[in-house]
């Protein structure tokens, strides 16, 4: 059997594990409804039917995610310093030394100041109530800067972020790298084209073996939605996927929102252990948005991506939720968005904007039943609560010379 052939069986077992794994989270959705017991027999019949995915390893990791690899490595070391030995050194300092060699440049990303206890929904937050115009099930609007809640329906209960998931993706990434990352290449590799097929992923539009800059990763992530983007981005922080899914898990202790979401991918899939609430969504855009590269990414409405092989002109890349709301009237503008969409959760988008009265505002909404219904809803939310632009005194109401005769 030639190499070539020996490839191909590999790379169609993988694809059928694969297959049974997406299978398993189908079964899970659909009948999850029967309770525990019927979840319980559900599963053993996944099991039984060999449905899990099993994980494989392979050896040859690119350079970078080998680097990766070794500085996870002395995290675990530093872990395993008695505490008396560390009694100088917070939790962050240990990390940050952990990830950055001495000398190296200061992260992307710094420590996020904010935390989970940002702002309080309680019985006197206003309500989406069951105004029938407002379909997103979940969703909460915040006054940033007032740190009130001015408008919440079910903030928090637990549903599927979606792709929403990505605003922690890249916070974490930037988090863990430097400057002189960005300029560093990945291969999109045929572990991450497959996952993004099977699963019927939104892609940039990477070819596999494609050779791909981190910057254009961290623009992939959040614009089109790319998982391509996400995962490649992933390897290189952390070596591989499911330790960059403990990154995040991680992060979201640190943000105080471990008891209400949880993730099990850096993509967004549905899976029944993959959660959060509208609440957790918008501590994580607030903590993103508190970053100047994260917001960066979140506010650009267009990239083109650098030049390769694949794409001698790059790929001209859109975040369309924020170009398609930009011409709505939200009493002020929305500079930061991220959508999200599968058929389990809906429509859903997390956005920031700046009212007229120069004020920070979040919305994040879900499950809503279409694209263009989840942009209604997050503009009828942001006119019902912010303010209006009010003239000031003095000014006429109309233009000079536009009265009437």
């Amino acid at each position: 059997m030639t190499p070539e052939e020996e490839r191909q069986i590999r790379w169609k077992k993988r694809i059928e594990e694969m297959r049974k794994a997406k299978r398993r989270r189908e079964l899970l959705y659909k009948w999850g409804g029967l309770g525990a017991g019927a979840a319980v027999l559900l599963i053993a019949a996944a099991a039984a039917g060999s449905l899990f995915f099993h994980k494989t390893t392979d050896t040859t990791e690119p350079e970078a995610a080998r680097g990766r690899i070794e500085r996870a490595a002395v995290r675990e070391e530093i872990q395993k310093i008695p505490e008396s030995t560390k009694h100088f050194m917070s939790k962050e300092e240990a990390a940050l030394a952990a990830q950055l060699p001495e000398g190296s440049d200061v992260p992307l990303a710094g420590p996020s100041a904010v935390s989970g206890g940002l702002w309080e929904v309680n019985d006197d937050s206003g309500s989406f109530g069951f105004n029938e115009s407002i379909v997103s099930e979940y969703g909460i609007l915040v006054d940033v800067d007032g740190g009130m809640v001015l408008a919440q329906r079910a903030a928090r209960t637990r549903m599927n972020p979606a792709s929403m998931t990505k605003i922690l993706t890249v916070l974490v990434a930037a988090e863990r790298l430097t400057e002189e990352d960005l300029e560093q290449t990945v291969p999109i590799t045929i572990e991450i084209t497959d996952y993004c097929f099977i699963n019927e992923c939104s892609v940039t539009g990477f070819e596999r073996d494609e050779v791909v800059s981190v910057r254009d990763l961290f623009y992939g992530t959040v614009l089109p939605s790319g998982a391509d983007a996400s995962l490649a981005l992933a390897n290189y922080v952390a070596g591989s996927h499911e330790a960059f899914v403990d990154l995040m898990n991680e992060k979201l202790a640190e943000l105080g929102l471990a008891e209400t979401s949880h993730f099990t991918n850096c993509v967004g899939l549905y899976d029944e252990n993959h959660y959060s609430t509208a609440y957790d969504m918008a501590v994580m855009l607030k903590a993103a948005a508190d970053n100047e590269f994260c917001r960066q990414l979140l506010s650009a409405r267009t990239y083109t991506t650098t030049q390769t092989k694949e794409h001698p002109e790059g790929l001209v890349i859109s975040n369309w939720f924020l170009r398609r709301i930009e011409d709505k009237d939200v009493h002020g503008e929305v500079v930061c968005g991220k959508t999200g969409y599968v058929d389990q959760s809906g429509s859903c988008a997390a956005s920031l904007a700046v009212g007229s009265d120069g004020k920070e505002y979040i919305c994040v909404t879900a499950a809503s039943n279409s694209k263009w219904r989840c942009i209604d809803d997050q503009v009828e939310l942001y006119q019902r609560f912010l303010p209006e632009m009010t003239p000031e005194p003095g000014t006429p109401e109309t233009p000079p010379g536009s009265e009437g005769p």
